[in-house]
């Protein structure tokens, strides 16, 4: 309706909404199909802690009750954790909320924010939420790249986001980059690394940039519980930075925004190391068989340093399409400007191997 369109923010007028992975049940329904693998959503393949679930079970009696506001209690597991205090710890209904609280919190219309080329889409969304010039510089091999972005910075920029290992590409900016880059930019500039496939990380040159916090830079650092720890379906994950920054955030962060279940289920994965060691195992054997079967078939792709492979086949949502038909949900790349690739998770031995199979006939089929 037109009247209903004069009343929606311009700046948000030509917004589209988030593309999610297709879910499972509706691909059953509309393909007519027994079994559908879903390997979109780079989610934990192996599925929660089973100490996870039993938690959950007990607190069920309970969800009647409001949950703790500000999560202390998680926080200050974490805080204990990652050897920061709780002031420095915000919880969010996955990290996609606490991106957008930066946004809420710190941008003004006119405002510049700097993003990557083929980076997580929601940080474009932030800027121009709160109607800011974006300015995505391009990537380098697939790669942020921090030179190009720090010459992007002016006057006007406020917020550098920084996805590291980078989603959708697997690719990775290394601690030499990290340092080198936050030398040569303004202190007043706010740097967001998301680090939602942190756990995942096998380079010992990966930066450590919590030592940023720790240091009184301005840094929000943000990780997830959705990707190792496979809670997905409950979204909470949290952002970590100087006390007076998260004080900021803290005062538009909805209420009661994380559950009661989800911080129950939170604490108690952050307790199950064996159950963060299998997942991880499966993620390394799995991109080992994948790369391997993948190089046999001449089929280029990305090295990754998450839980999924950027793979180029050409017309990417051609492919998508057709492994859709044969049950297998991958991730067509158009969203993210790369049209000739899928994007697939790393998922448990049998998906792995029945992919590759079902990658093998479509290719087959296409060329």
């Amino acid at each position: 309706m037109d009247d209903i369109k004069n009343l929606v923010r311009k700046n948000i007028s030509q917004f589209q909404p988030y593309l999610p992975g297709r879910p499972i049940e509706q691909v059953k329904k509309e393909k007519k199909l027994k079994k559908v693998f879903k390997l979109a959503s780079n989610e934990n393949s192996l599925g929660s802690s089973p100490r996870v679930i039993k938690a959950i079970e007990k607190a069920l009696g309970n969800i009647h009750r409001y949950p703790d506001g500000g999560g202390f209690y998680l926080k200050e597991v974490l805080a204990k954790k990652l050897k920061l205090n709780v002031e420095n710890i915000i919880l969010g209904n996955g990290t996609d909320e606490i991106i957008e609280i930066i946004g809420k919190t710190f941008l003004n219309p006119g405002d510049e924010i700097v993003v990557s080329a083929h980076a997580f889409i929601r940080y474009y969304m932030a800027g121009k939420l709160m109607a800011c010039k974006v300015k995505t510089i391009p990537m380098k091999n697939l790669t942020h790249d921090l030179v190009q972005m720090q010459k992007a910075i002016n006057k006007r920029t406020k917020i550098v986001f920084i996805a590291n290992p980078n989603n959708p590409t697997g690719t990775y900016v290394n601690k030499k980059e990290v340092i080198n880059f936050m030398k040569s930019i303004p202190k007043r500039i706010i740097v967001v690394f998301d680090e939602a496939y942190y756990e995942y990380v096998t380079r010992k040159d990966f930066p450590d940039v919590l030592s940023y916090i720790k240091n009184k830079r301005r840094v929000i650092v943000l990780r997830t519980f959705s990707k190792i720890y496979g809670l997905a379906g409950l979204r909470i994950g949290y952002g970590m930075s100087i006390k007076e920054i998260i004080g900021y955030m803290e005062r538009i962060r909805p209420p009661f925004n994380t559950n009661s279940l989800s911080q129950i289920a939170a604490k108690v994965s952050l307790s199950d190391k064996e159950q963060i060691k299998r997942s991880r195992k499966v993620v390394a054997e799995g991109k080992k068989y994948l790369e391997q079967a993948l190089g046999k078939m001449g089929v280029e792709y990305v090295s990754s340093e998450a839980n999924f492979i950027l793979i180029k086949v050409g017309k990417g949502k051609d492919v998508f399409n057709r492994l859709l038909n044969k049950g297998i949900i991958a991730r067509a790349m158009d969203e993210y400007e790369l049209p000739e690739y899928i994007r697939i998770t790393i998922g448990l031995p049998r998906e792995n191997k029945l992919f590759i199979k079902k990658l093998k006939e479509v290719l087959n089929q296409c060329f």
